[in-house]
């Protein structure tokens, strides 16, 4: 039952967490910045691929490590790590090629990822542990 576990409290986090930065920061960071090439509504399909997808990497990298050793810390900084690098490469790609995306929309949105990966994998790591043991 561990798996499951892992897998739903890092989706519950991450998703809740990412909802309030989204619901928060949108409107004044990613719409003033990016303007007219954001969609006006989401895109369902391929969002909802991502949040489904993203938390099983959490889990794989992060929380199940984490678990293992019995360690939040290790727990927190592999899910920061993942974080850094994933929103690294989505960032860094996006300032390479489109116009409307600046330094500071990538500094910010890769602190947010890291920030977001650890905090997931810490809080998932603690919740399955207390479930399981």
């Amino acid at each position: 039952m561990i798996y499951p576990y892992a897998y739903l409290s890092t989706l519950l986090v991450f998703l809740l967490c990412d909802m309030a930065w989204l619901g928060t920061m949108a409107s004044r960071l990613y719409r003033p910045t990016l303007g007219d090439i954001l969609l006006a509504d989401v895109n369902l399909p391929p969002a909802v691929a991502f949040y489904l997808i993203y938390p099983a990497g959490l889990v794989i990298f992060a929380v199940l490590p984490g678990l293992k050793s019995e360690s939040l810390t290790q727990a927190a900084l592999s899910g920061a790590l993942f974080g850094f690098f994933s929103y690294l490469t989505y960032d860094l790609t996006n300032q390479a090629t489109l116009r409307n995306w600046t330094l500071q929309l990538t500094l910010i949105d890769i602190a947010w990822g890291t920030l977001l990966g650890g905090i997931a994998a810490v809080a998932a790591c603690w919740i399955t542990g207390k479930l399981t043991a």
